[in-house]
């Protein structure tokens, strides 16, 4: 096998937890891509993984031997749980299973692949795989929680059709996927390295009654394609998301919340170098929640006075001590695009406004899909940007963000 020394994998050493979930398959394209990178991988399989792939083709793959048993006399002999656990650069543990993760929330070592993990002093990164309602049990989001709060990074998963036939979140991260957070974890610099950046994506969800709420239609993809870019340049990245089915993207700090209140709060939280107001924030809530459903009666609408939401973008972009140096807010326009932005910018107080269309006069719409066309309206102008898939556009605001640093420093 040719090994590409070009890649930031090229030299490192993985050590491969493999989960006992069908997605178990996917790890012989894994080790393939890894050695094709250069990156030597050692793996630990569990017995249930043993239900799935083969410690014969594992080997194969890998070129190394493949560990299954704490008890094992050999093993134990030539290669340590200890050693095993720490002569690794990472260790990554994919599929993590439900059982797994709730295994390592707990601190639970009662086979070779807890018990390493649990010896570890390196860092750990995991891809969830699992029905997804498993996925979205409260203790599975307990036991995340949990893991994210130890350091441990999360690699999807993603969405779409499952072994067992239903269809939700929960599939294994592609292989491409998993390879490229590998890589982006290895990359030591990036233009905004020592950045910090705050990002707000999605829509928030203002209860009415316990059952009810006002929200739009953001899916949030914008805002999480966004903090992806800002990472891989280096950035160390807050996202404070509203209500979405997206996954947590790895290597970013993902705080959850659902009103525009908490939305505020947890920003307040975080001093940053920039913040990113991607987020749909509805601009009215009711002014008295009410404790239980409203119920219909025949001839009668309900009466709700709305208040209005505390604006974030405004009160970020004050002028004092905590103002990050550079503030950037989000216009969802449907009709004349550029002068209302124009205006936000101006009324809001904000360095830049990024217009969007999100009028689907056209046919395509943007909310909820994976295509935006946008503005960058600055001080110095307007850049009208040709429509495009939104990991573009997320990729060229972030050069632009560090570009914006750059020629500072350089003054």
């Amino acid at each position: 096998m040719t090994l590409k020394s070009t890649s930031a994998l090229s030299g490192k050493r993985l050590l491969l937890i493999i989960g006992g979930g069908i997605a178990a398959y996917k790890c012989l394209d894994l080790i393939r891509r890894l050695r094709e990178r250069g990156m030597a991988v050692r793996v630990i399989l569990t017995r249930a993984g043993e239900k799935f792939v083969t410690p014969l083709a594992l080997g194969s793959l890998s070129g190394e031997k493949v560990y299954t048993d704490l008890f094992s006399l050999t093993d134990e002999a030539a290669m340590g749980h200890i050693r095993l656990s720490r002569e690794a650069d990472l260790i990554l543990v994919a599929p993590a299973t439900a059982n797994i993760m709730a295994k390592m929330a707990a601190g639970i070592a009662d086979n070779l692949a807890t018990t390493a993990l649990l010896a570890t002093d390196k860092p750990v990164m995991i891809a969830p795989s699992m029905n997804s309602r498993m996925w979205s049990h409260r203790a599975s989001r307990r036991n995340l929680d949990q893991l994210r709060q130890d350091g441990i990074r999360v690699i999807g998963p993603g969405s779409g059709d499952l072994a067992c036939g239903e269809v939700g979140v929960g599939r294994l991260a592609e292989v491409d996927d998993i390879v490229t957070a590998l890589e982006n974890f290895f990359v030591p610099t990036g233009p905004l390295t020592g950045k910090h950046i705050l990002i707000t994506a999605g829509p928030t969800h203002e209860a009415i009654d316990p059952v009810r709420y006002i929200a739009n239609i953001s899916s949030g993809k914008q805002g999480y394609a966004i903090a992806r870019a800002l990472r891989d340049l280096g950035a160390r990245v807050s996202l404070i998301s509203g209500p979405t089915t997206l996954a947590d993207p790895d290597g970013i700090e993902t705080i959850r919340v659902t009103s525009a209140r908490q939305m505020l709060a947890a920003q307040q939280a975080l001093p940053a170098d920039v913040a990113v107001c991607v987020a749909a924030v509805a601009d009215w809530r009711v002014a008295a929640e009410q404790g239980q459903k409203i119920k219909k009666q025949d001839g009668s609408l309900p009466t709700l006075p709305l208040v209005e939401n505390p604006d974030i973008l405004a009160m970020l972009s004050q002028k004092n001590d905590q103002r990050p140096g550079l503030v950037i807010g989000f216009a969802a326009e449907t009709e004349n695009i550029s002068a209302n932005a124009t205006a936000k910018r101006a009324r809001k107080g904000c360095d830049w406004i990024v217009a969007n269309d999100v009028s689907s006069h056209d046919g395509q719409g943007v909310m909820g899909s994976d295509h935006n066309r946008v503005s960058l309206i600055t001080a110095a102008g307007i850049e009208d940007w040709d429509r495009a898939p939104k990991d573009d556009i997320a990729a060229r605001l972030a050069r632009k963000i560090a570009a914006f640093f750059m020629a500072r420093e350089e003054l």
